[in-house]
């Protein structure tokens, strides 16, 4: 199905507008990117001291209503927080007041590379985990080796909107979370698409893949599921890190 019959429709039927959530208390700034001003919201928990991981989550599609206030963009943020890293979320081109363009997730990709370029500026000890939403795991996913990220989460990656099978191979730890009653991410095509992955390149290591189930696209009634989740799989992580 191309994008645009797709879309045609889309916009009817997607809840990301009114569901957004405050950012936790963090610093705002708006950073040079490669189309202007790029909106970013940092939360820095008391006990990060730059060497702990820097979380970038990327949020859904901008022309329909994706933001960096989303709320499952908002409930990893806010798990990363409590996990104590130092989460960044931010506005991809054209979004609130991230300047230019939408750019269908091209220069998306470049917005994010310039967001975790001036964080490792700051913090250059600071590892680098990504995580996108929908729109935002495809960015996520294809930026995922120019960023130097060493976690990257996936959830409800929209493999039937955009070319997930020109995604470069991942070669760090990653995790993928979908809904098993999801109306704009078939399930059956995500399983689909990772077994493509696996078959491509053994070699490669296969993702953790958490199915919910009973959650849509959205995971109304089910973020805490999300963060349980997070915390579950990735929490160990820091525990056995030096």
């Amino acid at each position: 199905m191309s994008e645009d019959i797709y879309f045609s429709n889309f916009h009817d039927r997607h809840l990301y507008d009114g569901m957004q959530e405050d950012h936790c208390n963090g610093q705002e700034l708006l950073i040079p990117g490669p189309a202007g001003a790029i909106e970013t919201l940092s939360s820095c928990p008391e006990c990060f001291n730059g060497s702990m991981p820097i979380a970038v989550i990327c949020h859904p599609h901008p022309l329909h209503g994706g933001t960096m206030r989303n709320k499952v963009v908002h409930v990893l943020a806010e798990t990363f927080v409590q996990m104590g890293l130092l989460s960044v979320t931010f506005n991809f081109r054209g979004v609130g007041k991230s300047q230019g363009r939408f750019d269908k997730g091209i220069g998306e990709q470049r917005d994010l590379i310039a967001v975790v370029r001036h964080f490792k500026k700051r913090y250059p000890h600071a590892p680098i985990w990504l995580a996108g939403f929908s729109f935002g795991s495809y960015v996520s996913l294809c930026a995922n080796h120019e960023c130097g990220a060493e976690q990257l989460l996936l959830v409800a990656p929209p493999v039937e909107l955009f070319d997930f099978t020109a995604a470069p191979q991942v070669t760090i730890p990653w995790m993928v979370i979908q809904g098993g009653k999801d109306e704009i991410t078939p399930p059956e095509a995500v399983a689909a698409w990772l077994k493509s992955r696996s078959q491509r390149d053994s070699s490669a290591p296969a993702p953790i893949v958490r199915w919910m189930s009973d959650a849509d696209h959205f995971f109304h009634g089910r973020l805490s599921r999300i963060r349980d989740t997070l915390k579950y799989v990735w929490q160990p992580l820091l525990k056995a890190a030096p």
